[in-house]
């Protein structure tokens, strides 16, 4: 029993870094501030969609017509983000987006310019190998490893499946719209800084300073 308890504890440590990893301990005025002085990479989920709608035609993200899409709430609170993230004087140099179309718009609607498609960030699920879906989770962490142009963040707009396979399951609740903040450490590997939901930044833009 003794080397059974032994064992069952020396797991439980071996869970502590990545619980602490996904509460950072940061204040809000904190990230705010890191975030101004730019040198992030912004990780949002694509915004609210219809859930009643299904990518029916997923190997061919130019059929638009055939994906899932924002709802309106979805391309309202996109906008609101942006518009928040600008009155927070949150500098944006560059965005980069999954090819699906609530990737794209939602990237579109933050204002921060022309949006970046490509497949290292697009969802592939059961549709693609389990070789592709490792290399996108690869992609994925590569680009949020790479520090952005002095004095600017990089924003990039995923999928749940992504972001969960490119950062672990403390992600499995990640929602609509959410966004993760990270820090580059200059030597391709990253850290946590904050996650915030999508209604959270009209609050802060009213708060803070």
């Amino acid at each position: 029993m003794p080397v059974i308890r032994l064992a069952l504890f020396c797991a439980l440590l071996g869970l502590l870094p990545a619980a602490a990893n996904s509460q950072p301990a940061v204040s809000q005025a904190e990230w705010i501030d890191a975030l101004r002085r730019g040198g992030h990479v912004i990780v949002f989920r694509h915004g609210a969609t219809y859930p009643d709608q299904a990518d029916t035609d997923p190997l061919n993200p130019a059929n638009v017509a055939k994906q899932r899409q924002l709802n309106d709430e979805g391309r309202a609170l996109a906008k609101s983000i942006g518009e928040s993230m600008h009155k927070l004087g949150i500098p944006v140099g560059q965005v980069q987006t999954s090819m699906f179309q609530r990737a794209v718009e939602t990237g579109t609607l933050l204002g921060f310019g022309e949006v970046k498609a490509s497949p290292d960030i697009t969802e592939g699920g059961l549709v693609v190998t389990p070789n592709e879906n490792n290399r996108r989770a690869a992609a994925l962490r590569k680009l949020v490893g790479v520090p952005p142009t002095a004095g600017s963040n990089v924003v990039i707009v995923s999928h749940k499946p992504n972001i969960m396979d490119a950062f672990g399951k403390d992600w499995f609740d990640v929602r609509e719209g959410e966004a993760s903040v990270f820090r580059p450490d200059g030597n391709g590997g990253h850290t946590l800084i904050v996650r915030i939901q999508a209604n959270e930044w009209s609050k802060l833009a009213q708060t803070s300073n």
